[in-house]
């Protein structure tokens, strides 16, 4: 697992050990970047469910601002910030260890880019979605890019969220959605 392109580029991030995290392949992360890569730079990161941190540091990478991680798992969590040491980004990212839920309900804040990766046993998309609605963090103009199995079906949110895309990568789908506008 590597940073595909950037400042950071070449980099090599450390993985977990055993099976219960699975990272995006490059190939995905290569798709998923090239659909956004003119709404990168500048703009404030979301990485939830952050396994390794791959997808919010790629970001990093290519000039996001910042970003946060938000990983349940204590050993992930401490990965994530090793891999941001190694790739030299720890002044510009947060990493939360705890719960994902938890989280969106009392961050305050609002992200450009919101990076939706769950354990795909676990079925979190469609709260993930809907949490990120309620909680009305994504801000106007911003882009949640959401990875799943092809045939898992994934939420229409209400507006002025909208499903936007899906791209397909073999088995591997991910859905774009738009919040388009409505108060920041």
């Amino acid at each position: 697992m590597r940073v595909i392109t950037g400042t950071a580029r070449g980099r090599r991030l450390r993985e977990l050990e055993g099976m219960e995290t699975r990272p995006t392949t490059d190939r995905v992360k290569e798709g998923m970047f090239n659909s956004i890569q003119f709404d990168v730079e500048g703009r404030r990161v979301l990485d939830l469910f952050a396994g390794t941190g791959q997808l919010g540091i790629e970001a990093l990478s290519r000039g996001a601002a910042s970003a946060v991680f938000v990983e349940q798992r204590r050993d992930a969590a401490q990965l994530i910030r090793e891999n941001l040491k190694v790739t030299g980004f720890t002044g510009r990212a947060r990493v939360v260890q705890g719960d994902a839920f938890q989280f969106l309900e009392t961050c305050g804040e609002q992200f450009d880019l919101i990076f939706i990766d769950p354990p795909y046993a676990a079925g979190l998309w469609e709260n993930a979605i809907n949490a990120i609605s309620r909680f009305d963090i994504l801000a106007n103009y911003g882009i949640i890019l959401c990875e799943a199995p092809v045939e898992r079906e994934m939420p229409v949110p209400a507006p002025p969220y909208t499903l936007h895309r899906v791209y397909r990568y073999g088995r591997i789908k991910v859905t774009t959605y738009h919040r388009e506008e409505g108060e920041e």
